[in-house]
């Protein structure tokens, strides 16, 4: 864990630089990407930060909204860099929210758009786990196994790492496949949350901080579940549609 990194004066915030190399990284495979599926670089560039600006800023809306009285005692907590004073539901919301209205606009197709933009989520997922990495967040069950690492007092499965290894082999496995064969239109994106759900189901069972559903379920498996068979199903309704 590696929450801050001191140069100088300056203290630096590690999980948002992580997140800011994979953004980076993100936007450069989407450069090389979109002029293959006959889009304009520069226009998804331009949805990417709307969605992220707007991500943010309603994130810290939703937050302050949720803590009013923190916010009325030190209102330039508004503008803090802490990434803990942020509502991730409210951030994706609006970030979603802006996407749309920015598509729309330009008039983009919602399938080729999802197609192009898969391997810059995919590397977003890599630098999600990377942050959580940095920041500690996501951490996993005690283990005695060894390869488990000490976090919070105890030593846990790393499962910031078994979902930075499953990101970068689902990120490898989606430019393989689309260099010996190519992908059909609207499977690019479906098959990225199949196999994105399929990490998280398997990470989940190690983490130590799942929230728990009656019967024992975690609901971040409940979630993955439904995401797969959704993107599965719609793969298969797209097969059957061309026969």
């Amino acid at each position: 864990m590696l929450p801050t990194l001191q140069v100088g004066p300056l203290a630096l915030q590690v999980p948002g630089l992580m997140f800011l190399l994979a953004l980076w990284l993100g936007l450069n495979l989407t450069e090389k990407f979109a002029p293959r599926r006959g889009m304009n670089a520069e226009t998804l560039y331009n949805l990417i930060f709307a969605a992220l600006i707007s991500a943010l800023i309603g994130a810290r809306l939703s937050f302050a909204a949720q803590n009013f009285a923190i916010f009325t005692a030190t209102p330039l907590s508004l503008i803090s860099l802490n990434p803990g004073l942020l509502d991730p539901f409210g951030g994706f919301a609006a970030g979603l929210l802006a996407a749309l209205i920015y598509g729309q606009r330009k008039k983009l197709a919602l399938w080729q758009t999802l197609d192009v933009l898969t391997p810059f989520f995919a590397m977003m997922m890599a630098g999600l786990a990377l942050s959580n990495a940095a920041s500690g967040a996501a951490f996993g069950m005690e283990t005695t196994l060894p390869w488990g690492i000490d976090l919070w007092g105890a030593k846990r499965h790393p499962t910031q790492f078994y979902a930075l290894g499953l990101a970068l082999a689902n990120l490898a496995l989606l430019g393989w496949q689309w260099k010996t064969t190519g992908w059909r239109d609207r499977t690019l994106f479906l098959f990225f949350v199949a196999l994105t759900a399929g990490a998280w189901l398997f990470v989940e069972g190690f983490r130590g901080d799942s929230v728990i559903l009656a019967g024992g379920f975690r609901a971040g498996q409940v979630l993955a579940w439904a995401l797969m068979a959704a993107a599965l199903g719609r793969i298969m309704l797209l097969d059957a549609s061309k026969k």
